[in-house]
């Protein structure tokens, strides 16, 4: 059983007025909505923008709770377990930054290789830790290089490997469910099917594995629940990406291509607690990341084409939104700045911007910071020192303030290939330096400087398979994985 909530946001009044004009305005309505046909014409087939709907309430979350759920939720005792740095996509809170100031700025083949191992098939998902183990996805069945497009032998898989030798301890293989997004076009052969990174509260992990449903297992590797969050696909077929997100005792999933929703799911036992449903979050693939606004109030922060949303993790009622200009897809995720959130992407609408969290109802005049041209297509970019720092899908470096927007540089990467989106993977800060995984040309160590100071480019020559994952760091360890192989390059055996 499930009962509706409110929504707390009324939808803006978009009537017009009648009078001595209304035969003008038909008929600048009409010029108007024929050139309007004539460029949409290339994207018939496409949903528009919620922007283009005029961020009417249906594209906003309602959401739905189970009264059951909410009761043992509310009433349970919560969890206070000690994950380790890098239990997610991007590590702690999806910040990307690790103070860990041991991991060698140099390995190779033969330098400071601690172990590689091959992987069942590729995937684009990065690497999450606990003490002992690491865990990674990846998918098998499809062939990237063949470009096929039968999909009837997908399958993706968790695997489970020692931390200390790379051994594979266990591997769950699940059948994807059909009809799946077919490999063509520019969307899942950028990726995969294995492109949402696990979560781990340090005595299960969850993954979230598309159609087929987010998973929990024990450490060793005992299949604990399945939850289903929905077997659509969205209208461009570009597959699923987000990853998960822990609170307490949910699991979030943001399962924008399977059903257009956010759900939460009891860590237990897999029960859904609440679900927002919404048709902005088609183009959303970014992973949420949770904001603390004061010491009783936690929001959960998404950005999705034309706004930003702040909902309550515990109920996913939508508490604020803020309209933005970022009205095409959005992948890279919100970056957390003290109490701001910035978000990048848009295309074809790309650029940038910042919103102070908190507050309710529409909060654009009132929270928004700046709003900026610069952007990144899928990299999302890593805060240091009050700097904003990224390399682009076409090579580009970039810095930029943190506070304004300002632009402080953008310079061509001159190592790396200009060829093919040749940076997928988020940058992150390790210790005192900056590291930009590339997808065929290694990847770069640099200092965090407003010119481009590259420290090293570092690349295993004997894996020429695409790196479309960020990298995990945790102890003196950093994890890398390309379509072949996952590595541990570490100064100490």
């Amino acid at each position: 059983m499930s009962s509706p909530i409110e929504h707390p946001c009324t939808a803006p009044d978009h009537t017009v007025a009648k009078g001595k004009h209304s035969k003008w305005f038909w008929f600048t309505g009409f010029v108007a909505l024929a050139l309007l046909s004539a460029w949409l014409l290339p994207l018939q087939g496409f949903k528009s923008s919620p922007k283009a709907r005029q961020n009417g309430a249906g594209s906003r979350p309602e959401t739905s709770q189970d009264s059951n759920s909410q009761a043992v939720f509310v009433h349970s005792t919560t969890h206070n377990l000690e994950n380790p740095d890098w239990s997610r996509f991007r590590g702690p809170n999806g910040s990307g930054i690790s103070s860990d100031a041991s991991i060698p700025s140099n390995w190779s083949d033969t330098e400071n290789l601690k172990w590689a191992t091959p992987l069942p098939g590729p995937g684009s998902s990065s690497p999450i830790l606990t003490d002992k183990l690491v865990f990674v996805t990846c998918y098998s069945g499809i062939d990237p290089q063949s470009r096929q497009t039968d999909t009837s032998n997908l399958k993706r898989h968790l695997i489970c490997l020692s931390r200390q030798d790379g051994q594979i301890l266990w591997n769950h293989t699940e059948s994807a469910v059909q009809p799946e997004d077919r490999f063509q076009g520019m969307g899942v052969p950028e990726h995969g099917y294995a492109t949402n990174t696990p979560a781990t509260d340090g005595q299960r992990v969850f993954a979230f594995l598309g159609k087929s449903g987010v998973f929990a297992f024990d450490l060793d590797g005992k299949k604990l629940w399945q939850s289903s969050v929905g077997t659509d696909s969205g209208n461009r077929g570009w597959g699923t990406a987000s990853s998960l997100v822990l609170f307490e005792d949910l699991v979030i999933v943001n399962a924008s291509e399977e059903s257009q929703t956010i759900r939460a799911l009891k860590a237990s036992d897999g029960q859904e607690v609440w679900k927002a449903t919404g048709s902005a979050l088609e183009l959303a693939y970014g992973t949420p990341i949770l904001a603390k606004v004061d010491d009783q109030r936690t929001d959960l922060v998404i950005a999705v084409p034309g706004e930003i949303w702040g909902l309550n993790p515990r109920t996913g009622k939508l508490i604020w939104y803020a309209e933005t200009s970022l009205t095409g897809n959005l992948s890279p995720s919100l970056i957390l700045d003290g109490d701001t959130v910035i978000a990048f992407g848009g295309y074809r609408s790309s650029g940038s911007v910042a919103i102070r969290i908190g507050g309710s109802g529409d909060v654009t005049k009132t929270h928004t910071v700046w709003t900026s041209r610069n952007s990144s297509y899928v990299s999302t970019p890593v805060l240091v020192d009050g700097k904003l720092f990224w390399i682009d899908d076409k090579g580009t470096y970039y810095v930029s303030s943190a506070k304004t927007g300002e632009l402080i540089q953008r310079s061509r990467v001159a190592n790396i290939t200009s060829r093919d989106r040749p940076v997928y993977a988020s940058a992150i800060a390790v210790g005192n330096n900056l590291m930009f995984q590339t997808r065929f040309d290694g990847l770069l160590v640099t200092t965090p400087t407003s010119e481009l100071n590259v420290i090293s480019q570092n690349r295993f020559e004997s894996d020429k398979s695409m790196c479309n994952a960020t990298p995990a760091v945790d102890s003196g360890q950093l994890y890398l994985r390309s379509d072949n192989r996952i590595y541990c390059v570490s100064s100490s055996k």
